[in-house]
């Protein structure tokens, strides 16, 4: 069964491998550990779609982009950092993890109502209505 909310985070890291594809054929980076680290990075494309609960195994690889690529930390997209969670939410300020949570309630709501969620849609409106994180919707 398709999860479109698993889908739209393996499309995000897929867009985020080809920044990390791009920092090795720049030669900005060392090429054997790079190697090795887009080797894990495609692990997790492959198994997250069988098993999205091995989030564990996305929240240190991405981790690791801060550490081994801070020339490209500021283009890890935001919505990763919230969909691994865990030590990756050391990267996002208070007031980002509030607008997450309003977002994850109404996935949330949507599921049990047997409703499409489009995230990035509703993170577009959350955005454009100036909602309060936490305020009543």
């Amino acid at each position: 069964m398709a999860n479109p909310y698993i889908d739209y985070n393996l499309a995000l890291l897929a867009h985020l491998r080809g920044i990390l594809i791009a920092m090795g054929e720049s030669e900005q980076v060392s090429e054997e550990s790079h190697e090795m680290f887009v080797e894990r990075f495609d692990d997790l494309l492959m198994r997250l779609p069988d098993v999205p609960e091995e989030r564990h195994l996305g929240q240190d690889l991405i981790c690791q982009v801060f550490h081994r690529y801070p020339q490209v930390a500021h283009m890890v997209p935001r919505d990763l950092l919230w969909f691994f969670g865990g030590d990756c939410l050391h990267y996002m300020p208070d007031e980002e993890i509030a607008i997450f949570q309003v977002l994850e309630e109404r996935r949330y709501e949507a599921e049990r109502n047997d409703e499409p969620f489009d995230w990035n849609r509703e993170k577009q409106i959350l955005s454009l209505s100036g909602q309060e994180p936490g305020a009543a919707h």
